[in-house]
C-alpha cells in the first residue's frame, strides 16, 4: 500500500523512485496531495481515490472552513481527467460533508464527517479488492504462465490489488503460476513497481519489452493477461495503461484470455462507450528523455480504451461478467457509486 496514517499525520510512498530507494512523503495539504498524483508519485486509480479523500479529510481536520475545504475537493479532482475513482471519492467528500456548510464552517462537524466518509472510503477499498482476488483467482490455473501490463497491485490500491490482487490469491491457494511483468513504457511502472510487489510476494516473475508479449502468446507462453483498468464506460469499452489495448488485440488473436480486473469504484455509468473517456495526455519529456531530440514532437497519451468485446470476462467485487453480457452492455446492477460523477473539461497537459 502507497498511503498510511500516522499519529496525525499523511504520508505517501513515492513510487516514482521504486524500487531503487523507499521514501515516504508527507502530503500535509490538499495542494501536495495534487501534485504527487500529478507527479506519479501516488499513482493507480483506487488509490488515487483513497489519498484525495484522506488528504480532504486532514485538511479538514487542520481546521480548514467550508469554502477551503470546497475549493481544494476542486483541485485535487482536476489533478488527472482519466481514473474516475479520483472524482467520484471527492465528489462522494463533498456530498457527506455537505450538511456541515451550515452547521459548523470548520468546526469539528466538518473535520468528523470528513474523516469518517474517508475512512469508509479507505476501508471500501480493501475489502473490494480482497472480492476482486476471489473472484478473479478461479481464472487461473496451477502450472500457469499469465502476463500483467503496468502495475495494478497494492501499490495502486489501498488493499492487495485487482489485477495482481486475482495473481496474489491464485498463488497464496497453492497454484504454481508464473508472471510476465511488461516493463510498461514510457515511464517502466510494470518493470518498476509490479516486479519489486512480485518478488517481495515471492511469486516468480519474468520482466519483458512491451513489444515481446506477442512472441509469448505465438509460442504458447501466455495463458492468459490480467490487467486493470482506470474507467469502465456502461457498454463495458474500458481505459488503462497505454499498451493495453494492443495486448487485448493479440490475445484476440492468439485465443488467449483477456481479463480486466477492477472495483465497481472504476465503473462511471455517465459514458456509454470508450469513445467518452477522457484521455490525459501528459508531458512530451516523459518520452524524450535524454536520448531524444528535444525539438521532437512527441504523442503521450498515459491510457488507451479497450473495446468490451476482445475481453473474456471482467472480475468486478461484485462478481465475473463473461463477454457475452459485456457485448450486450449488461454490467451488474451495483454500479452507482460513480453514476453521478461531474465531469471536467478534457485536460491537455502536453508541453
Amino acid at each position: 500500500m502507497g498511503l498510511i496514517c500516522e499519529k496525525g499525520r499523511l504520508w505517501v510512498l513515492d513510487q516514482t523512485l521504486l524500487p531503487n530507494k523507499v521514501e515516504w512523503l508527507r502530503a500535509d495539504s490538499p495542494s501536495k496531495m495534487a501534485k504527487y498524483i500529478l507527479d506519479l508519485k501516488v499513482r493507480g486509480a483506487p488509490l488515487i481515490g483513497v489519498a484525495a479523500a484522506a488528504a480532504l479529510a486532514r485538511h479538514a481536520e487542520e481546521g480548514a472552513d467550508w469554502e477551503e475545504f470546497r475549493a481544494s475537493a476542486k483541485l485535487l479532482r482536476r489533478a488527472r481527467p482519466t481514473a474516475v475513482n479520483l472524482m467520484a471519492a471527492v465528489d462522494r467528500m463533498l456530498a457527506a460533508c455537505q450538511p456541515a456548510r451550515q452547521e459548523a464552517r470548520g468546526g469539528k462537524d466538518l473535520a468528523g464527517k470528513a474523516a469518517a466518509e474517508a475512512e469508509r472510503i479507505f476501508d471500501e477499498d480493501v475489502a473490494l479488492c480482497r472480492r476482486i482476488a476471489e473472484h478473479g483467482a478461479r481464472f487461473i490455473k496451477d502450472g500457469e504462465s499469465v502476463l500483467t501490463h503496468c502495475n495494478a497491485g497494492g501499490l495502486a490500491t489501498a488493499g492487495i490489488g485487482t489485477a495482481v490482487g486475482v495473481i496474489r490469491a491464485a498463488h497464496e491457494s497453492g497454484k504454481r503460476i508464473h508472471v510476465y511483468v511488461d516493463e510498461t513504457r514510457p515511464l517502466l511502472q510494470g518493470a518498476r513497481l509490479t516486479a519489486w510487489e512480485l518478488e517481495s510476494l515471492g511469486i516468480p516473475y519474468t520482466i519483458v519489452c512491451d513489444n515481446m508479449a506477442g512472441s509469448l502468446m505465438r509460442r504458447g507462453k501466455v495463458r492468459g493477461i490480467f490487467v486493470g483498468a482506470d474507467r469502465i464506460a456502461r457498454n463495458g469499452d474500458f481505459a488503462n495503461k497505454i499498451g493495453t489495448y494492443p495486448l487485448a488485440v493479440l490475445a484476440r488473436h492468439h485465443g488467449v484470455p483477456f481479463y480486466c480486473a477492477a472495483p465497481v469504484t472504476t465503473v462511471d455509468l455517465s459514458i456509454s462507450t470508450g469513445d467518452g473517456i477522457p484521455i490525459e495526455e501528459r508531458s512530451p519529456e516523459e518520452v524524450r528523455r535524454d536520448w531524444g531530440p528535444k525539438r521532437a514532437r512527441v504523442h503521450n497519451p498515459a491510457f488507451d480504451v479497450t473495446p468490451a468485446d476482445l475481453v473474456e470476462a471482467m472480475i468486478l467485487d461484485v462478481g465475473v461478467v463473461k463477454r457475452a453480457d459485456l457485448i450486450k452492455g449488461r454490467l451488474p446492477s451495483r454500479v452507482s457509486p460513480n453514476s453521478r460523477v461531474r465531469h471536467e473539461p478534457k485536460v491537455d497537459r502536453a508541453a
